[in-house]
């Protein structure tokens, strides 16, 4: 872990959040690599999400959340962890993270008992702060898909089985964030309610637990660093009937990457005012004052509520499993040793490097730059002009942030038209005519 943090920091992929005043806990900020990399993560899952299929719509809905909202879903009641307190050393800790009566900090057993901590983050709405106008920050992106069902079954036409997609940022006011960027207070979650028959969620629950550990090992994840763990009954969330977590193999230990989760139509149930007709079989608040009904027909012009499958990961977990994964140290015929990264080159933060070789010289450099300029406009991603005058470097640069191509401008280029490109994983270096260079970025990037 401290190596993947001080390459973070030291490459421009994550800082901590307002380092200068000393930093806050849990928070950290995505700089210039790292938030290419985390759009190019979440572009992979909205393109498998909603663009790949035809039974998915997209949602980007507020952060501010209505308390009603977050009340009848139970999260008022029920969001909290235990918290115990060390009376020695003042420390503060989840009581899962206590073992043998002992504080982790000190060793002391002088602790205080477990009580229940909220975990949301609460705020005022309007001028007057009187305690009754507020909102949460929303706790999971999922409930503002509920809340929206309706509006998007009449404005689409959708039938069942379909999707609702989100992307999006959450708080929560974790008592002991911890582990880099795994666990922290605020963070982004990538998020699917996939609506089924209340008789086909089994079925639906087994296939995206399958859909989902396919699409972590596409994006580079080991097959062997992945377990699938079933959620004992005892641990399960309020609105959960069964839970599936994608488990991975992190540098702190084995921990959940994702969770999979047959949600039954507890969800939709809460937030509609109770309709006799519908049977819902969720044990929800009977005293909603929702004025929604989140029911659809089937074929028979029956209303139902349907149940829903969510397959809910987040984005800095996924960061921080695509890293571990792709950090390298290779030993070198020369006996030195490399740093690589190696990435998927859909998930690079740089495609290309454009390096000329002589940094004073106009021609070669203006070369370099026309050349990159044409590669951006293919709209594969990122390429940059690397003018430092030293090839080594950047090459060990860009080996670094996982940068699949390097390209070197160099005399040949003004004598012959030829410039030479460097493979990050191989080494390999081919020289191929300039005029052909984009034909072969395009190509690359295909398969």
């Amino acid at each position: 872990m401290e190596d993947l943090v001080s390459l973070c920091k030291r490459r421009g992929i994550l800082y901590q959040s307002n380092e200068i005043y000393g930093g806050l806990q849990g928070l950290y900020d995505y700089g210039p690599l790292g938030v290419e990399l985390k759009n190019n993560l979440k572009k992979s899952w909205w393109a498998a999400m909603v663009y790949d299929r035809d039974d998915i719509e997209g949602l980007d809905s507020s952060i501010l959340t209505h308390h009603e909202v977050l009340k009848h879903s139970g999260h008022v009641d029920t969001f909290s962890d235990p918290m115990i307190d060390c009376k020695s050393c003042k420390s503060r800790w989840r009581a899962e993270e206590i073992e043998n009566n002992k504080c982790p900090s000190c060793g002391s057993s002088n602790l205080t008992e477990p009580r229940p901590f909220n975990l949301m983050f609460k705020t005022n709405i309007g001028p007057i702060d009187d305690g009754s106008n507020f909102a949460y920050l929303r706790p999971e992106t999922a409930q503002q898909i509920f809340t929206n069902f309706k509006n998007i079954v009449d404005s689409t036409s959708r039938f069942l089985p379909f999707g609702i997609a989100q992307i999006g940022k959450a708080f929560r006011n974790e008592i002991t964030p911890r582990n880099f960027i795994f666990r922290t207070r605020e963070f982004e979650q990538m998020e699917l309610e996939f609506f089924v028959e209340p008789s086909s969620a089994d079925k639906w629950y087994k296939e995206w637990v399958k859909t989902r550990m396919e699409w972590w090992i596409k994006q580079g994840i080991s097959k062997d660093n992945l377990k699938i763990f079933n959620v004992p009954d005892k641990d399960l969330s309020h609105y959960s009937k069964s839970t599936t977590d994608i488990m991975y193999q992190f540098p702190h230990g084995l921990e959940e990457l994702e969770g999979i989760a047959n949600r039954t139509d507890f969800d939709l149930g809460s937030h509609t005012k109770n309709q006799k007709d519908l049977n819902i079989t969720a044990n929800v608040d009977k005293n909603n004052t929702s004025n929604a009904k989140l029911a659809i027909q089937d074929e028979n012009n029956n209303w139902i509520v349907p149940f829903v499958i969510e397959p809910s990961a987040g984005v800095d977990r996924g960061i921080l499993a695509i890293l571990n994964e792709a950090y390298k140290i290779e030993k070198l015929e020369d006996g030195k040793e490399r740093l690589v990264l190696s990435l998927k080159s859909h998930l690079s933060p740089v495609k290309a490097a454009i390096i000329p070789l002589k940094k004073n010289n106009d021609e070669i450099v203006n070369n370099a730059i026309k050349l990159k300029k044409e590669l951006q406009k293919t709209g594969i991603g990122r390429v940059v002009v690397e003018n430092t005058g030293n090839i080594g470097k950047s090459y060990r640069k860009h080996d670094e942030i996982g940068t699949p191509l390097c390209i070197t401008v160099d005399f040949e280029t003004l004598e012959k038209n030829m410039v030479t490109i460097r493979n990050r994983d191989t080494m390999k270096q081919d020289q191929i005519k300039i005029t052909e260079v984009v034909t072969f970025f395009e190509k690359y990037f295909q398969t």
